[in-house]
């Protein structure tokens, strides 16, 4: 059943052209030291910046877990995105099984 909405409407709702994605990854951390783990989440953190994306999650010594998401507010986060992210972690010395999802609707998990 197609559902006719106005543009205002859409956009409130986040669907049509104002839907947002993002995506979700995973890998475990082998770090030796809280040094290693430090500087591990600070380059990620400059990495995901310098692609305007942002990112919530958590991490500790054996593992680093996140969704990401693109920083402006009807922005959405891409395959480019994605790829990145995983070639990023996957050259990171320290991370190992690395898992990036594919993108979902990040207010409707679609």
């Amino acid at each position: 059943m197609t559902t006719n909405r106005s543009k205002r409407l859409r956009k409130k709702l986040y669907v049509g052209e104002f839907q947002v994605l993002g995506f979700a990854f995973s890998c475990k951390v082998n770090a030796d030291d809280d040094t290693q783990y430090d500087v591990l989440l600070d380059s990620f953190i400059d990495f995901i910046e310098s692609r305007n994306l942002v990112m919530g999650g958590g991490a500790n010594h054996e593992s680093f877990d996140g969704f990401v998401v693109a920083e402006g507010r009807y922005d959405s986060a891409t395959d480019e995105d994605r790829a990145a992210v995983e070639k990023w972690l996957n050259e990171h010395a320290i991370c190992s099984q690395v898992q990036v999802e594919a993108l979902v609707d990040i207010n409707h998990g679609e």
